[in-house]
């Protein structure tokens, strides 16, 4: 969990871009959009199904 401490002379602006400095570095917000809908295996299976069709067609396209 990522946590930020406020000094007591520090301007809230600062102490959020730290906040998002810190959010970004943990690789907070992909896994948070993946995990902000519940998917189900056959879900998950065409997603992958897909991106695998994807990258064959970007392998070919040269």
């Amino acid at each position: 969990m990522t946590q930020v401490v406020v000094g007591e002379n520090e301007h809230i602006e600062s102490a959020l871009r730290r906040f998002k400095r810190e959010v970004s570095k943990a690789g907070i917000f992909p896994d948070m959009k993946k995990h902000r809908h519940f998917e189900t295996p056959l879900e998950k299976r065409k997603r992958k199904e897909v991106a695998k069709h994807r990258q064959g067609k970007r392998r070919f396209s040269h």
